[in-house]
């Protein structure tokens, strides 16, 4: 079966367990993360990779089960990054998936709530 998470050129997923270590990622985060497509990082720990700032809020979604979403400008580009926990079919917590998403400096937003 294709591997469709690799097609997905400005979207980048990296996905972890329940400890914080690396179970997937697909093309793009590797292009984006790795310092060399032939580095590995599967079974590693996601903490290793990040700053003190950046390893508390982590720690809190392992430890609470809650999501962290913000913007970032990296490399001239403008990202949504929506980091979030999974949960297993027997519905245990199962870890954190990030999408890295490029996103337009501007683009449209609509109100679906609102009745037209």
């Amino acid at each position: 079966m294709e591997k469709w998470a690799d097609g997905l050129k400005d979207v980048a997923i990296t996905i972890t367990d329940e400890k914080g270590d690396f179970i997937d990622m697909n093309f793009h985060s590797k292009e984006v993360n790795l310092k060399s497509m032939d580095e590995n990082i599967i079974g590693k720990n996601i903490m290793g990779c990040h700053n003190e700032r950046s390893q508390a809020i982590i720690n809190n979604m392992l430890k609470n089960n809650v999501q962290n979403v913000y913007t970032i400008t990296k490399k001239g580009q403008k990202k949504l990054i929506y980091q979030s926990p999974w949960y297993k079919e027997d519905g245990s917590f199962g870890g954190l998936a990030e999408l890295s998403l490029v996103i337009p400096e501007e683009m449209p937003h609509y109100n679906r709530d609102k009745q037209e």
